[in-house]
């Protein structure tokens, strides 16, 4: 696995930089983000209610999933990894750094979401509590007509987190009043240019509608406009298990994405079961498996042979032709 060490990491970073990108993707180069901020972003709704295991209620849930399963890296905001982390020091954090609701919908106002707190509170959040925090998110809104705003914000974390070996993942959504389709293909590969013109290692995209082509098919335009930002799909809405896994094996071996970013898909099961569908999704991101594989992991609970684990090559999209 080569890796791309960006510029902006100072040399004597360039250690912790380059083992930080090895242990969230697991020395494969694709990365596997089990998804835990939406308890702002869409509050109870994705914790609370029908067809959610009552345990998802506790945000204790996705701690426990997070050290049971086997993920790339955790995502979650900092006061939340500051009031569980401790219980959970295996776990590899990445922050969180800026939030919103979705009580304001963008028929009443374009969307902003600003930084909750700066890097340098990170960094000494990291040495006060000793986790393994091993980067920072950030959401853009691109069409919002705050999007300056967040975009200065973005490139600022970005710049600052590689001065101390951090990795960056920027969620990157076109949405506002001016965007006609959030999902247009064509407006999802600029999103993920963007994030690349700002630094980011990993960008964080919902995958295009579909046409003509398939959704997979569609973003060969975004991983292409991304460079070597690696591009990740959004799990989205909760869908059949099947179903999830097909779509994201499609989206690695045709649409050329090195991972996924989950949330619901995972965390509204109960703990047994979120673990298994956790590991079976890791199973075709990371271990390179096919969706036969990865349903049989999810079905035997998540167990499954290490010597059944098939080697990848060191080039991450070599074999996504």
């Amino acid at each position: 696995m080569k890796i791309h060490t960006p510029a902006d990491v100072p040399a004597d970073m360039r250690g912790i930089y380059e083992s930080n990108f090895k242990t969230i993707t697991h020395d494969t180069g694709r990365l596997m983000l089990f998804a835990g901020d939406q308890k702002i972003e869409h509050l109870n709704d994705d914790f609370y209610g029908e067809g959610i295991t009552p345990e998802d209620n506790n945000p204790e849930h996705m701690f426990q999933i997070a050290s049971q399963a086997k993920i790339g890296v955790f995502a979650s905001q900092l006061g939340l990894i500051a009031r569980y982390g401790q219980d959970y020091k295996d776990v590899p954090y990445l922050v969180k750094m800026n939030s919103k609701s979705h009580l304001v919908g963008t028929d009443q106002a374009d969307p902003i979401s600003s930084a909750l707190y700066d890097v340098d509170q990170l960094v000494e959040f990291k040495k006060n509590s000793g986790l393994n925090i091993l980067g920072i998110g950030y959401t853009i809104y691109l069409g919002s007509e705050y999007e300056a705003q967040m975009l200065t914000e973005a490139a600022q974390a970005i710049y600052e987190a590689h001065q101390y070996g951090l990795l960056s993942v920027v969620w990157c959504y076109p949405r506002g009043k001016a965007v006609k389709d959030e999902k247009d293909s064509h407006l999802i590969a600029g999103a993920a240019g963007t994030a690349a013109l700002l630094g980011a290692d990993f960008v964080k995209v919902n995958a295009p509608n579909k046409g003509e082509k398939s959704s997979a098919e569609l973003l060969k335009e975004a991983v292409g406009s991304a460079g070597r930002t690696g591009v990740v799909c959004a799990g989205g809405s909760s869908t059949s298990v099947e179903s999830f896994l097909q779509g994201l094996h499609d989206q690695i071996h045709i649409g050329g994405t090195i991972g996924n970013a989950t949330g619901r898909n995972i965390h509204q099961k109960p703990l047994n079961e979120a673990v298994s569908f956790a590991n079976a999704t890791f199973a075709i991101t990371v271990e390179n498996k096919s969706v036969e594989e990865a349903l049989s992991i999810y079905n035997s609970g998540g167990s499954y042979n290490p010597k059944d684990v098939k080697v990848m090559s060191d080039d991450p999209k070599s074999d996504l032709d």
